[in-house]
């Protein structure tokens, strides 16, 4: 999670966004007297870890020349970060993951976008002239795109500029709909109804005939070279969520899908601020300007209260966007080596402190001294996110809908210390979650309490009784009820913070006396073999694409199972409930049946909510208009840096 609200899968660690992700080292075997990191004793990684805490703290090391950051020759202005887990692929139509979509969202563009600085936010047009006409029944909606938008330049087009047509946005939109894709996404729009399309790809299906593009549906149209026109087959009050998310509904130019093939997730071509210049898998991104991109002026408008971003917003005021004429992104799992770069000044900011630092970048949840005097700007947020575990709802061990499936993942949850887990592996940089739906949306209910956080292993251990979950053969480990072994299976990443939350595993199924074992694999692969529903359990994080609930209720709704839905849950009543709220325009009846729903969810328990984060970004002063909307991931466009300021040297 990552959206109906559009959500996206992320990891734990960094957020959203699945960016749900949590949990799990290899448990080689999970004896922390022998424990080893990636090769390296637990012992020295402590000392490592207390030396970036000690540099953060202020102190220098007398032989370690600085790094002090420099501008790049020639005047570049070069804004560099680090993301906590690699990409996946660069083509909207095959990407679900948090950190693919911050990437898509600054090189392709919906038709609307959500305002950069605006409390709350709203949505604007982006390539569209102007808002959309909307029918009074809200089943049909007419956009109108601003003649004169080009792609970037790509060899397909021969030199030519190649002009942005409404056509475009019905190619990239069909092509979710298209099976050699396999777009994780798809549950989105077809959620909407689009009227003809689900037909015509299950059609197609059936007669195992390629997709066809040409043929034209009632529910997607370019009536004319610049007006694109959208008809659902039921009310879609919220409709204009989903045309704000350039990683989904982002234009596409069909002769470069066409001229690249398979090869189209290396080869991303839009009409955003930015174009993909360099890339090393997994390792290094390199964003470079769009040069064919039109004239877009900054014209933010300050947030209330914070004087030195309004200082900043006034003096960015009237300059052409982008400001940068690169971004380059560094890929850095582990949370010591991430932090240090940015101490180093190697990294211009930081998003999401890691919860390790939290102590020494911002005691008590204000800035350190020594970094207020290096000038750092710090922004503090509650993300739109979930932290979660889930079960896998069709594995014989853990799924299922019975009273004795239901007695175990509840027996587990209850198990599940978040008051531990939130102290000492997320260093209190969490809230407790109550059900599924996050903070920021609506829906959301801060009054809500529900048993999801409840940690009563007296209750566990009596439900697991009750239901026949007994130790049967003397080992000292509960067996399932026909006395085959009880083991629990839970995927996670080789990465520091997941490691810590998978010893919080062990120990609460270590007191329920289950069996857990823990695989291990980077995140892309988690996710390909999640949606292939090849996971026992799997720690994850969702984040909120827009702000609205619905997104986190998707992540149980039976139809999306393989896409949000992870854990294939597939309750009919659950199902019901989501389909009457999502038509419903905003108000008490929607809000009474979103409860029910989350309701429901807490009581068959096939996801375990743990907590929603709260975030902390650092930047130096250099970088002028960072703000977090966390609504809007593309922000690059959106900052400038300052050479000068750069160039001073803020080592101390």
């Amino acid at each position: 999670m990552y959206p109906w609200s559009r959500g996206v899968d992320s990891p734990e660690t960094g957020g959203p966004s699945l960016g749900l992700c949590d949990c799990a080292p290899r448990r080689a075997a999970l004896d922390s007297r022998a424990f080893t990191i990636d090769g390296v004793p637990a012992v020295k990684r402590l000392i490592l870890l207390a030396l970036a805490g000690w540099l953060a703290a202020g102190a220098t090391l007398a032989q370690a020349p600085t790094a002090a950051a420099t501008a790049p020759p020639g005047g570049e202005k070069v804004l560099r970060y680090a993301f906590p887990v690699a990409e996946t692929t660069f083509d909207p139509a095959q990407v679900t993951d948090l950190y693919s979509s911050t990437l898509l969202n600054t090189i392709f563009e919906a038709p609307y976008e959500y305002a950069y600085l605006a409390e709350p936010t709203y949505i604007r047009p982006m390539t569209a002239a102007a808002m959309p006409e909307v029918s009074a029944d809200y089943r049909t909606t007419t956009i109108r795109i601003k003649p004169g938008i080009h792609f970037a330049d790509d060899p397909v087009f021969q030199g030519r500029k190649r002009e942005l047509v409404a056509q475009d946005y019905v190619y990239a939109i069909k092509r979710h709909y298209d099976p050699r894709w396999k777009s994780g996404r798809l549950y989105l729009l077809e959620n909407l109804k689009l009227l003809g399309l689900s037909e015509l790809r299950k059609e197609l299906i059936a007669a195992k005939k390629p997709f066809d593009y040409d043929r034209e549906v009632e529910g997607l149209k370019a009536l004319d070279r610049y007006t694109l026109q959208i008809r659902t087959a039921e009310p879609q009050p919220r409709l204009l969520h989903q045309l704000a998310q350039s990683a989904v509904v982002g234009a596409v130019a069909r002769e470069v899908v066409e001229h690249y093939g398979d090869r189209i997730g290396d080869h991303p071509v839009g009409t955003g601020a930015f174009r993909l210049a360099e890339w090393k898998r997994s390792s290094r991104i390199t964003l470079a300007r769009n040069t064919n991109y039109r004239e877009n002026l900054y014209d933010e408008k300050p947030v209330v209260g914070d004087e030195t971003l309004k200082a900043q917003v006034r003096a960015l005021k009237g300059r052409r966007l982008p400001m940068v004429d690169k971004v380059v992104i560094s890929i850095i799992e582990e949370v010591q080596p991430r932090w240090l770069s940015f101490l180093n000044e190697e990294h211009d900011l930081i998003e999401n402190v890691p919860a390790e630092f939290s102590g020494v970048a911002f005691p008590n949840n204000q800035l350190a001294p020594n970094l207020r005097k290096r000038g750092v700007q710090m922004q503090r947020y509650a993300r739109a996110d979930l932290s979660m575990s889930y079960f896998g709802m069709e594995n014989p061990v853990v799924g299922g809908y019975e009273p004795h499936k239901i007695a175990l993942r509840r027996a587990i949850s209850l198990a599940v210390d978040l008051e531990r887990e939130i102290r000492l592996v997320r260093r209190g940089q969490a809230i407790p979650a109550q059900g599924l739906i996050g903070p920021r949306t609506y829906g959301y209910d801060a009054a809500f309490k529900s048993e999801m956080s409840d940690h009563d292993l007296a209750r566990a251990k009596a439900l697991l009784d009750l239901h026949g979950y007994v130790d049967r053969d003397g080992d000292g480990w509960r067996d399932q009820p026909d006395g085959k072994p009880l083991e629990l299976e839970y995927a996670t990443q080789p990465e520091q913070q997941s490691r810590q939350l998978v010893e919080q595993w062990q120990r609460n199924m270590d007191a329920l006396k289950i069996r857990i074992r823990f695989k291990v694999a980077k995140w892309p692969e988690n996710l390909k073999a999640s949606r292939a529903g090849r996971l026992m359990m799997w720690g994850v994080g969702w984040n909120a694409g827009e702000p609205d609930g619905d997104t986190f209720l998707a992540i149980a709704y039976g139809p999306n199972k393989g896409q949000s839905n992870h854990s294939r849950f597939d309750l009919p009543e659950y199902n019901r409930l989501y389909e009457a709220q999502r038509m419903l325009p905003d108000g008490p009846e929607r809000q009474a049946l979103m409860a029910q729903a989350q309701k429901l969810a807490v009581a068959y328990m096939p996801i375990k909510s743990h907590v929603h984060r709260v975030w902390t970004d650092l930047a130096y002063p250099w970088v002028k208009g960072y703000y977090r909307n966390l609504f809007v991931n593309g922000f690059y466009r959106y900052v400038d840096v300052d050479n000068a300021e750069l160039n001073k040297g803020q080592q101390p």
